[in-house]
């Protein structure tokens, strides 16, 4: 790792071989520094970025107000492709008591999307009689990743387009939630009991609880920045109440910025409800537009009047057209 930040800092900073050869001999080179960002707190990169003047406040502000992860995603609502869908909800135990598998395609033309099942074989209860889903969170992951009949009119533009609850209730509601916590992690979730708020890891107070740290790391082949944000490890029983991020990894291509992978641990109890969630996300390119190309998710969770829900899902995208 330490090679590879000397690697980069000879990229961005345009250093002679000689000076690279006396900064390399003192053990402090290497050294983390912690950075003040304007009014958002404390960063802890690695000295090189520091040293060699680049330029990290810009980009930690534009890691801050990133919207390549939601754009990726909408970049489906204009695509065709094909994917591999791996639902299975387990008991306590960890055994499967329902699964569903199947390969569907989705087609887009002249502005409308569908989507056809090309396979699809179910175990357990995972439907009811009537078809629909028995578990709430393969009807989230449905409404997430499924077509349901001729959608027309969409589009994959992010400026001006804001996910809202407004105006939705029960499972619509839900499903933008949802929505928000997967496309937006780190911001403000309304209308979650207890926790919308606390879900912001930007402002002031989610800067006692939280500690950031940006670095530069290689992700599947790709030179990226890494920005990481997990708990602080002094924190009082009273802040630990207030924690619900366990971790949020990002990794941004070095050049674009776009994010190429994201993997976030969110956890909490409360009275009505609890939960323990760990969601990754692999991006990767079909000619200019950057689609996500594997999901996955382990979730255990219960809300009041529901039965608890363990599920693992894992999606995989290919053939965009």
């Amino acid at each position: 790792m330490r090679l590879l930040q000397l690697f980069v800092v000879i990229m961005l900073s345009g250093l002679t071989g000689t000076v690279l050869a006396q900064d390399t001999t003192s053990q402090t080179y290497l050294a983390d520094t912690t950075v003040g960002f304007g009014n958002s707190g404390r960063f802890t990169l690695p000295a090189v970025l520091v040293r060699t003047n680049f330029g990290y406040e810009k980009l930690l502000q534009q890691i801050k107000e990133d919207t390549t992860f939601y754009k990726a995603f909408r970049n489906l609502r204009v695509l065709g492709f094909t994917a591999y869908n791996d639902i299975q909800m387990k008991d306590k135990a960890g055994a499967t008591i329902a699964s569903m598998y199947s390969k569907i395609r989705q087609n887009y033309h002249d502005g409308c999307r569908t989507m056809d099942v090309l396979e699809e074989k179910t175990t357990g209860n995972f439907y009811n009689k009537k078809h629909e889903y028995n578990y709430l969170t393969a009807e989230l992951y449905a409404a997430l990743f499924f077509t349901k009949g001729k959608v027309c009119g969409e589009n994959n533009i992010v400026k001006g387009h804001s996910i809202a609850t407004a105006q939705k209730s029960g499972i619509d509601k839900h499903k933008e939630q949802l929505k928000m916590l997967f496309f937006n992690p780190g911001k403000k979730v309304p209308g979650i009991p207890f926790i919308g708020n606390k879900l912001d890891l930007y402002d002031s107070k989610a800067h006692e609880l939280y500690d950031y740290r940006l670095d530069i790391q290689e992700y599947h082949q790709q030179l990226c920045y890494v920005f990481t944000i997990t708990p602080k490890e002094d924190l009082t029983a009273a802040q630990k109440d207030d924690v619900v991020v366990d971790e949020m990894v990002t990794w941004f291509n070095t050049q674009t910025l776009e994010v190429q992978g994201r993997r976030y641990i969110l956890s909490y109890k409360a009275g009505v409800y609890d939960f323990d969630v760990t969601m990754e996300v692999e991006m990767t390119h079909y000619k200019n537009y950057l689609v996500p190309s594997i999901l996955r998710y382990k979730g255990n969770w219960d809300v009041i009047f529901k039965k608890r829900e363990r599920g693992v899902f894992t999606a995989t995208l290919f053939n965009f057209q």
